[in-house]
């Protein structure tokens, strides 16, 4: 056990701290399935996992309370694996590892899995305390969340029973979520023939890192450098000034993360290497004019490398660079009825280019679907010019606010009386998984809330220890209040 087992509350950070031990990145869950299911035999709870790799649990209703509504707690099992330019750590094969920072908990170089493993910690715990009063609950860990939305949108409708859905992944404290942007993946992609690089010329590694990256829902309109479109500016320069040739690039890992590095190799005359080094000097400054508010880490190294064997060809590579810089990334509108929040985002997440391939990835947020379409048309007007090959998938809807939702004037009366403040009602960017359940279960009252996280999707992760108890005192009475059924 690490020190954050013992923090309060216990029943919460014990079993964090035992799923910060077990490998989870999107796309490689077999470990964490498998704890799971080992961890409800041990403590005699019902579970099972469905054909999209979900696990369910169920809980019978404390004696006397079986009239209520059941009630299916909902929370994630995989976490983005993102980690510092330093770590050599193997989010399929190691631990993550904890510290305490002051009322923060972090992790050491990597992303800390709160998102959402504060969740599946919950469900755990309300499912071996017998102390806890409640009707039927059931805990519903869903998997690929991160990446595809997979194990919502694979699920069938009835492997769920409950009446009322409690999504656990919001992350701030002292908030409700009622209502969340819906979102698409636009995948671009080219092959083309690779062509022999000059044996005359030179080669250079361009390298943009240090940025905040951050969530692509909730951070996107905080005005921080995405490093690949950062880049096209800078490739695009180097083409036209410089002879420069580009031979690969690779940039971003995650759809839902705000790509915090780039790094592009390039090609060009020998006589105009100095003059490159001298641009990108001064792209460095302009970047940090720029975004020197924002991105106090923001670096951009230039250095000598080793020929490489092919590059791509020109026509291609003009094309692809001035679809990157053509393409859309960042806010597109806000909502004009509520002007603070983001209606519409794209966010160029992941550029690989080399070895005779070209694949962009972009998520696309909104919670209007004519504006999301517009969003895609855009891309894809951007992509197709330039030839490539254009792609939709994991299109997952937006989540539309119920005014007359019962259990959110319950958690607000609940909140006020522990409290002694008012639980903020709020409709975000992100993308929720509750959209897909509600669509599937069109009768279920749906809510999200949580403890306080900050930077989710970045080595900056962070959970706030005082938010957690405050949060566990909340669901707990929550179930206690579940109304009756009709």
């Amino acid at each position: 056990m690490s020190e954050i087992a013992n923090l309060h509350p216990q029943e919460i950070w014990k079993n964090f701290d035992l799923l910060t031990q077990v490998p989870r990145p999107s796309g490689h869950l077999e470990k964490v399935q498998r704890f799971l299911l080992d961890w409800a035999k041990q403590k005699g709870v019902e579970a099972f996992q469905d054909e999209a790799g979900n696990i369910i649990m169920r809980k019978a209703a404390t004696p006397g309370m079986e009239n209520r509504k059941c009630v299916t707690l909902q929370g994630h099992m995989d976490m983005v694996p993102q980690k510092a330019a330093d770590s050599n750590h193997n989010f399929e094969t190691d631990p993550i590892q904890t510290y305490i920072d002051g009322e923060w908990v972090r992790a050491k170089g990597t992303t800390l899995g709160a998102d959402d493993g504060m969740a599946v910690a919950t469900i755990m715990a309300i499912m071996e305390d017998d102390s806890l009063k409640h009707g039927p609950i059931e805990g519903f860990i869903t998997a690929d969340e991160e990446t595809t939305m997979y194990g919502v949108n694979n699920m069938k409708a009835d492997v769920i029973e409950g009446e009322i859905l409690l999504n656990l992944d919001d992350e701030t404290e002292g908030e409700m979520i009622i209502g969340s942007a819906g979102g698409v993946n636009m995948n671009a992609t080219l092959e083309y023939k690779e062509e022999a690089a000059d044996p005359a010329d030179a080669a250079v590694k361009l390298y943009l890192h240090g940025l905040l990256g951050g969530h692509s829902g909730l951070e996107i309109n905080e005005g921080r450098c995405n490093a690949n479109k950062a880049m096209a500016r800078i490739v695009q320069d180097a083409i036209a000034n410089f002879e420069a040739c580009l031979a690969s690039w690779h940039g971003g890992n995650m759809r839902n993360a705000i790509p915090r590095e780039a790094e592009v190799v390039l090609t060009l005359p020998k006589e105009n290497v100095e003059a490159l080094e001298e641009a990108v000097a001064e792209w460095r400054e302009t970047l940090q004019g720029e975004f020197g508010a924002i991105e106090k880490g923001l670096a951009l190294d230039c250095e000598a490398v080793a020929l490489p064997a092919a590059i791509v060809p020109a026509e291609i590579q003009d094309n692809l660079v001035n679809a990157l810089c053509a393409a859309h990334n960042g806010v597109m509108r806000f909502i004009p009825e509520v002007p603070s929040i983001v209606e519409t985002s794209s966010n160029l997440a992941i550029v690989e280019i080399g070895g005779g391939k070209a694949e962009f990835l972009i998520l696309i947020r909104s919670s209007r679907d004519s504006m999301r379409e517009c969003c895609a048309e855009t891309l894809e007007s951007a992509f197709a010019m330039a030839g490539m090959k254009v792609e939709l998938s994991g299109e997952y809807p937006a989540w539309q606010p119920n005014p007359q939702s019962e259990i959110v004037e319950v958690m607000k009366e609940i909140y006020r009386e522990l409290f002694h403040t008012e639980n903020r009602v709020q409709v975000i960017h992100a993308g929720l998984e509750c959209g897909v359940i509600g669509a599937l279960r069109p009768h279920m009252d749906l809510v999200s809330f949580g403890p306080t996280l900050r930077s989710p999707h970045t080595p900056n992760e962070r959970c706030f220890i005082p938010s957690v108890g405050k949060y566990w005192d909340f669901v707990k009475k929550i179930l206690e209040r579940i109304p009756e059924k009709a």
